[in-house]
């Protein structure tokens, strides 16, 4: 088995590496003067399984690009088995034609990566979950609701309603209440625009409770912090939120310090650096979660008690 990395996220693959007690590969992934990516594997490869963790998160096209050509050069290297480790997937959000003449973008790049030459796909927390069907080539999908339930135990919260930020999370926020044991509670809100949401009314009995708001991803945190301050207004005690793809573009960190957030839990799918650190958001590890996945698709082991 070899694991190599682009410019992604190498401390994320780093740590997968230290979890299996394994060197990370030697791979040369840079660019020439005009801007053109320059990829080498360094280490002889023919008959490995190969995985390469490389999200596609900011900047998605540069990173998306590398492993385009990071796969190409491990098929022309003779690699056994090429798996795409995929922790954040971008484009994700652009799964459907939600107005006239647009593209289905998550489709085209599913098609781009396939046709690269990648065998098999491991991810998490899918914006969608019908981008498993855009892919015609077997596909692990995990979920990181274990490491923020195990991790918000902890804290030893009483009095807790999950709650989902729109109608479209409640699958993903019925997982934590049942972990939990807690009551959910649903924010509808309306779309202004791509990047801004207007909450309208809260679903469920929020007064006086914990909240933790469940979300797959945050970009420039609007539908967030409206979530909040609408729950909030309701009478919502303190509130909490759980999101494994810290997107954090645009004024996000400013609003999340300005909102009535008291904390936001995330995972390192994509790199939080010194620019998005804050005292309000601390960052949870998902590497173990995709080294085991790893050593068992390695294996041919079942991947489905993950899931659990």
């Amino acid at each position: 088995m070899e694991i190599i990395t682009g410019n992604a996220n190498p401390i994320l693959a780093k740590e997968i590496c230290k979890y299996l007690k394994m060197p990370l590969g030697d791979a040369l992934v840079t660019t020439f003067n005009e801007g053109e990516i320059r990829v080498k594997i360094n280490k002889n490869v023919r008959g490995k399984d190969v995985f390469i963790v490389q999200p596609t998160c900011p900047p998605v096209n540069n990173n998306l690009m590398e492993l385009l050509i990071l796969i190409d050069a491990l098929k022309r290297a003779s690699a056994k088995r090429i798996t795409a480790v995929l922790p954040y997937f971008g484009y994700a959000r652009q799964d459907r034609k939600d107005q006239p003449r647009v593209p289905i973008t998550a489709k085209l790049v599913a098609n781009l990566i396939t046709t690269a030459g990648v065998d098999r796909i491991l991810t998490v927390d899918l914006h969608a979950g019908q981008i498993q069907g855009f892919f015609d080539i077997p596909m692990d999908h995990l979920y990181a609701v274990n490491i923020f339930v195990s991790h918000i135990k902890k804290i030893k919260l009483k009095d807790i309603v999950i709650v989902s930020p729109d109608v479209g999370g409640i699958k993903m926020a019925r997982a934590y209440a049942k972990k939990f044991d807690a009551p959910l509670a649903i924010v509808d809100k309306r779309r202004i625009s791509g990047e801004e949401t207007e909450a309208m009314n809260i679903l469920g009995d929020i007064k006086g409770k914990n909240l933790i708001i469940v979300d797959d991803l945050v970009a420039t945190a609007s539908s967030l912090v409206e979530a909040a301050a609408a729950l909030k207004k309701q009478g919502g005690k303190d509130i909490y939120a759980a999101i494994t793809h810290p997107v954090l573009s645009g004024p996000a960190i400013k609003r999340i310090s300005d909102s009535s957030i008291k904390k936001l839990f995330v995972t390192n799918t994509i790199p939080v650096d010194n620019g998005k650190k804050h005292k309000k958001i601390e960052v949870l590890s998902i590497a173990p979660l995709l080294a085991e996945a790893i050593k068992r698709i390695h294996n041919e082991e079942s991947v489905s008690c993950l899931f659990n």
